[in-house]
Formats: structure tokens, sequence, C-alpha cells
């Protein structure tokens, strides 16, 4: 049996729980200190369908929460425009909490469904 460090298991978990809806795309989000990465994810293929993030946002101004909520409308945008309605939300190692959970309620604001 290998031993898994704490973030790996936690990892596991996370994405355990995602395999239920394998048919819908993954919307994967990465968190550092100062930034987040967004991609909607075609796990079927292993291609990523379309990505944003807070450095290359365009009039990004404001707090981390408030790029994070600009953020999560700008890949509700893309997602849409290529006829991607619902997705899998991946928060990773991340908590659904703060800056993540910002990013969805953006997501969902832009007519994205989880």
């Amino acid at each position: 049996m290998i031993k898994h460090s704490s973030t790996q298991r936690r990892l596991l978990r996370v994405r355990k729980k995602l395999q239920v809806n394998l048919g819908l795309p993954r919307l994967s989000v990465f968190r550092s200190n100062q930034h987040l990465w967004a991609q909607v994810i075609d796990d079927k293929h292993g291609k990523t369908l379309a990505s944003a993030n807070t450095k290359t946002l365009k009039d990004a101004k404001g707090t981390k929460s408030e790029k994070a909520y600009l953020l999560g409308k700008e890949i509700a945008k893309i997602a849409l425009s290529l006829n991607i309605k619902r997705v899998r939300f991946d928060r990773g190692l991340s908590q659904y909490h703060g800056r993540v959970q910002k990013l969805a309620e953006g997501a969902r604001s832009e007519g994205l469904t989880f």
C-alpha cells in the first residue's frame, strides 16, 4: 500500500467525487498567493477547452476576491461561447471559501451551472 501525503489524499478525495459525471467537462481552479487560474478540461480526450487567469484579465482592479469574481465571469463567457453550459467544479487542494467561492459565484452569475 502506498502512503500518500495529506495534500495528495485531499486531492484524491476531491477528484473521486468528481468521477460521477465523467461526461461533463471539468472547471479546474488553481490558486496561488497572488493569482487564480481556471481551465475547462475535457477529461475524455485530455484537452483543455478554455482557460483564463487573473494575470491577463483586462480591467482587473480591486481586491483579489473581486478579481476572482471577474475571472469566474470571464471563464463562463468563454465556456458559453463554446456551447458548454454545465461543468463539474474542481477546486483542487483549495477549500470552497474566499477566492475560490467568488470565482464559482462569478461563473454562476453568467449562466454556467455546476
